[in-house]
């Protein structure tokens, strides 16, 4: 499952280091070595001059120094490099590098849609020691975005209920989602959700994990419920299509496994 390796420390203050690995984004992709997908060295992107100001500490791994940059063109060190799309690596990297880049990428787009302030335009300006951009005209503050968003497996006896999300750039089987609105719990969120989404009332629920997930800022915060009533009636402009499945069913296509979507499916699957 994507998500940050246990061996990852983090760490928002730069450090010295004679051989930093960078994560070097544009507009979403990463740039990488094509011949092993890996990340250049800091002597391959000497060329590129890099904005010192937009360079970001990430962590610590193995004994090797992570930071990232965002730049405004697609720039390559040469043409053994080329830049990839997230979901383009899915299940062709390790799912903990993956882990490390949704990180690196949510800092730079925050750090990349922040560089002025919201209340009075002023450039913002990076406290030290902290992950935050703060106005020195008004003193507006504005840390990285994260947007939580519930996820929820509806359970009926031996069967679970299985949607496909009109806006998904994927079409697949999973289990309904939607984010949260201001001053609702996850709970209310569940139950605001399921109703709207495919017209069933649901109880019983039961906390399952939670996930970053960096397409461009979501929590995925994924939770089990029973069935209590209703019959499925779908909201077009959100569901393409909601079904029941049960053993002896032919399964759809679902979710790919860096998601916690296809760990709470897989999890909960009938027999």
């Amino acid at each position: 499952m994507l998500q940050t390796p246990a061996t990852f420390t983090p760490l928002i203050r730069p450090q010295e280091h004679d051989r930093p690995l960078t994560f070097v984004f544009h507009r979403g992709e990463l740039l990488l070595r094509n011949t092993v997908l890996g990340l250049p060295e800091l002597a391959d992107l000497a060329g590129l001059a890099l904005p010192a100001e937009r360079v970001h500490p990430l962590g610590e791994m193995a004994g090797r120094y992570y930071q990232a940059v965002w730049l405004d063109e697609p720039l390559l060190p040469g043409p053994e490099f080329s830049y990839h799309s997230l979901r383009s690596l899915f299940s062709v990297v390790d799912d903990g590098f993956l882990g490390i880049a949704g990180r690196a990428y949510q800092i730079l787009e925050w750090a990349r849609t922040h560089r002025y302030c919201g209340a009075c335009a002023t450039p913002l300006q990076l406290l030290e020691g902290e992950r935050c951009l703060r106005c020195p005209q008004c003193c507006h503050s504005a840390y990285p975005r994260i947007s939580p968003a519930m996820m929820v497996l509806v359970r009926k006896g031996d069967q679970v209920l299985l949607a496909m999300h009109t806006n998904s750039p994927y079409k697949r089987y999973t289990a309904l989602a939607g984010f949260l609105e201001a001053g609702e719990s996850v709970e209310e969120a569940i139950h605001r959700e399921v109703y709207e989404e495919v017209g069933l009332r649901v109880h019983n629920l039961q906390y399952f994990g939670s996930q970053s997930w960096p397409f461009p800022h979501s929590l995925m915060i994924a939770y089990t419920a029973d069935y209590l009533d209703g019959e499925i009636r779908v909201d077009a402009t959100e569901i393409a299509e909601a079904r029941w499945f049960g053993p002896g069913d032919e399964w759809p296509e679902t979710p790919v496994k860096v998601s916690i979507a296809a760990k709470l499916i897989d999890a909960h699957r009938p027999a």
